[in-house]
């Protein structure tokens, strides 16, 4: 009887809805008004650090805020303990699409690895499920994008300036700032998509990647800002022997003219060295190099002009970084808002998931350092915010997460199940408050990193992370290292031989090896 009167419901709905869009002087797809699936939007930036994210509040980013961003944490969710499987560009990305770790997706490095698009991704998936899938911006991954309806991406790395662009027909140079240039493609995009599909979207920016060129609107914007410089800047790296053989350090690494956009002397428009000058200056027209230059004489004529010790040397390159860095961030905060208010005018907000994050974190000074890799906190760290209109805003979620997750998550938000395996978790429990998962939410994370040889000379390394400890073994060496995140934020102090943490070391440990069981890395990875 129910079931009938059901039937019977249901059928008079469709008429009512069929009738009225008769009755507005249009036919559409009947799939077009029963097909409420959301839309979901996921916009990735590249290196942004949650220091730099003023919703997380450390002190750099009270100083440069991010009020776009953080209206999309004041209106979803924050995650507080968001972590990446691989602090690098590519495998970062491929974890994203596919809820796998970077053994089993295929990817573990940038250099030489072409990403298996084939596999089961987001983007196959959604696509299959009858969503319009797109991605626009930085894809890095060394293969065409498969799955997508369309792209249009940048070249490699991409460029700031007037950078190349990938479709599936054509590469094509587009003169402007590459910020802008994703900004007003997604926006394209959005206009002419089919709005009788629900659309899955990646939205993807360069900055503020190295080498961190800002718009040329902000290349003054912090010239007259002193940013903190972090305790830990002339970090010596005692008892962390890895550590000590870095290439990654600001003020002796950092190239002077590609990264700090330092000239030859007073007066000078010549750069210092720069590795890369077919992406910087062979990307700008005379004019704008003209524009450059004029907006950063003063700063460079001063650091000729005023003597310095070595160690205010090496500050102003710390201050130089963090100027230009930040500035770099302004322009995607402006895009965030940018496309916010187009979901907005066109009534997209209340139907469109909209995620933020980046594809891992990155240090802004601390150990003195640029650049990512590591398992320390900065670079292990990732921004993650989710605006969901179905559920409750303002909320900051204190589990341990990971890009793992990310995949999952968007599937089920998608009213999709998820292929088996994917090693990630549906973060929809957390969202939704349902407190039986919250209470049975994994207590740790595993974490790989591959690429040694390599930039910067992070030597390969895994481990685990708990709430409290944190377990590294760089197993190349066979050196360990152990923290008390709790007693040691800012990871100083090396504990692993420290015996009166010998219970919590042998628990780490054992912990460690299970996850390599449940993830199933192979030994040969770990050699």
């Amino acid at each position: 009887m129910k079931k009938s009167m059901l039937i019977k419901f249901s059928g008079v709905a469709v008429l009512v809805m069929f009738a009225a869009v008769m009755s507005i002087g249009g036919i559409k797809s009947l799939k077009s008004v029963t097909d409420q699936r959301p839309n979901v939007l996921l916009i990735m930036s590249d290196d942004h650090a949650m220091q730099a994210i003023s919703a997380y509040g450390h002190p750099i980013s009270q100083m440069a805020t991010t009020p776009n961003i953080d209206r999309l944490a004041h209106e979803g969710v924050l995650f507080e303990n968001n972590f990446c499987a691989n602090a690098i560009c590519g495998p970062s990305r491929a974890t994203i699409l596919t809820g796998l770790h970077s053994h089993a997706n295929g990817f573990m490095k940038n250099d030489g690895t072409k990403f298996d698009g084939h596999q089961p991704t987001l983007a196959n998936i959604l696509q299959k499920e009858g969503y319009q899938t797109a991605v626009i911006g930085k894809w890095h991954l060394n293969t065409a994008p498969q799955g997508f309806d369309y792209y249009k991406i940048l070249n490699d790395q991409g460029e700031y300036n007037n950078p190349d662009f990938i479709t599936k027909d054509t590469i094509v140079q587009e003169m402007g700032y590459v910020t802008e240039l994703i900004t007003k493609f997604t926006k394209k995009w959005l206009h002419n998509r089919d709005e009788d599909k629900p659309f899955f979207l990646m939205m993807q920016h360069k900055a503020p990647h190295r080498n961190w060129v800002p718009a040329p609107q902000y290349y003054r914007l912090f010239e007259n800002t002193i940013f903190p410089v972090p305790d830990n800047y002339f970090d010596q790296y005692e008892g962390r022997q890895a550590a000590q053989g870095q290439e990654m350090n600001i003020y002796r690494d950092a190239y002077e003219g590609h990264d700090l956009k330092m000239v030859s002397g007073v007066g000078s428009d010549s750069l210092l060295y720069d590795r890369w000058p077919h992406v910087f200056m062979g990307r700008m027209t005379p004019a704008e190099k003209m524009d450059f230059f004029e907006a950063y004489s003063q700063r460079n004529d001063d650091y000729y002009l005023t003597e310095r010790t070595d160690k205010q040397k090496a500050e102003w390159k710390l201050q130089r970084y963090l100027q230009d860095y930040l500035a770099c961030v302004r322009s995607v905060d402006d895009s965030v808002g940018d496309i916010y208010q187009y979901l907005e005018d066109h009534g997209l907000l209340d139907n469109t998931i909209v995620i933020y994050t980046s594809d891992q974190g990155f240090f802004l000074g601390e150990h003195g350092w640029f650049d990512k890799r590591w398992m320390y906190e900065e670079s292990f760290r990732m921004p993650l915010m989710i605006r969901h209109p179905d559920h409750l805003t303002g909320k900051r979620i204190e589990q341990l997460t990971q890009n793992i997750d990310f995949a999952p998550t968007i599937l089920e938000m998608a009213g999709v199940a998820s292929p088996k395996p994917m090693h990630g978790l549906s973060l929809m429990p957390l969202i939704a408050q349902d407190t039986e998962s919250q209470n049975q939410w994994r207590s740790s994370l595993y974490y790989h990193f591959y690429e040694f040889p390599g930039f910067h000379s992070v030597q390969a390394h895994h481990g685990v992370r708990t709430d409290r400890y944190k377990l590294i073994h760089f197993y190349q060496t066979n050196e360990w290292e152990m923290f008390d995140l709790e007693k040691d934020p800012t990871e100083m102090n090396n504990i692993y031989n420290n015996e009166s943490y010998h219970h919590q070391r042998a628990q780490l440990q054992q912990e460690l090896d299970r996850l390599v069981g449940e993830y199933q890395v192979p030994d040969h990875l770990m050699q």
